[in-house]
C-alpha cells in the first residue's frame, strides 16, 4: 500500500512539473505574439530596443531551465531538453545585450533558429506522446512542423523584412500557445501510462 502512494505522490509530481514547464511555454508563446505585433506596428524603434529586451528575456529563461533541469533530474526524460534549452538561452541573450542595435543585422537568423528550436522540441514531445500511444501526437507533430517551416523560412530566406517576421513570430506564438494546451491536457494521461497509477 506503501509502494502505491508513493508512486502516486511521484506521478503527482511529475504531472505538476510538466505542466509548470508546459505553462512557462505559453508565456513564452504570449511574449513572442507580443513582440512580433510591436515589430508589425513599429519596426525601425522596436527592433533598437528588443535586443535589450530580448537578451534579459533569455537569459532569465534560460537560469531557469538550467536550474530547472537539476532539480528534476532522473525524474523523467522528458527533462532532458532542459539543460540544452537553458544554455542556448543564454548565450542568446547574452549575445543580444554584447551586440546592441548591430542585432537589427542578425535578428532574423537569431529569431528562424529559435523557432527551428522550438519546433524540434515539440516535434519530439510528438514522438514521445505517440509512443505512449496518446492520440494527440499527430496534432502536435502537425503544429510542431508548421512552426519547423515557418522558421526555415525566417531564417534562410534573406529578403525577409522585419514586419515579415513580426507576423511570423505572431503565427509561431499562435501554433506555440494551441499546442502547449494541448499537451498540458494530456499530462495526466501521458503520466498514468508511464507510472501505471491513477489520481
Amino acid at each position: 500500500m506503501a509502494k502505491v502512494e508513493i508512486i502516486k505522490h511521484s506521478a503527482e509530481k511529475i504531472s505538476g512539473n510538466l505542466k509548470q514547464s508546459a505553462w512557462m511555454a505559453v508565456i513564452e508563446s504570449l511574449a513572442t505574439i507580443v513582440i512580433g505585433i510591436l515589430l508589425v506596428v513599429w519596426p525601425d524603434v522596436v527592433i533598437k530596443v528588443i535586443a535589450y529586451v530580448v537578451g534579459i528575456f533569455f537569459i532569465v529563461k534560460g537560469a531557469y531551465q538550467i536550474i530547472n533541469y537539476f532539480v528534476v533530474k532522473g525524474q523523467t526524460d522528458f527533462f532532458n531538453n532542459g539543460l540544452l534549452f537553458g544554455v542556448i538561452s543564454v548565450l542568446v541573450g547574452i549575445t543580444a545585450l554584447v551586440i546592441g542595435e548591430e542585432i537589427a543585422n542578425i535578428f532574423r537568423i537569431i529569431i528562424g533558429i529559435w523557432m527551428i528550436y522550438e519546433s524540434l522540441v515539440r516535434i519530439n514531445t510528438a514522438i514521445k506522446l505517440h509512443a505512449a500511444n496518446i492520440q494527440a501526437w499527430k496534432y502536435i507533430l502537425i503544429l510542431a512542423l508548421i512552426m519547423l517551416v515557418l522558421g526555415m523560412f525566417v531564417t534562410f530566406y534573406s529578403g525577409a523584412i522585419i514586419t515579415l517576421i513580426g507576423w511570423m513570430m505572431v503565427l509561431v506564438g499562435i501554433v506555440g500557445i494551441i499546442g502547449d494546451v494541448m499537451f498540458i491536457q494530456y499530462v495526466d494521461t501521458l503520466i498514468t501510462k508511464i507510472t501505471g497509477s491513477t489520481k
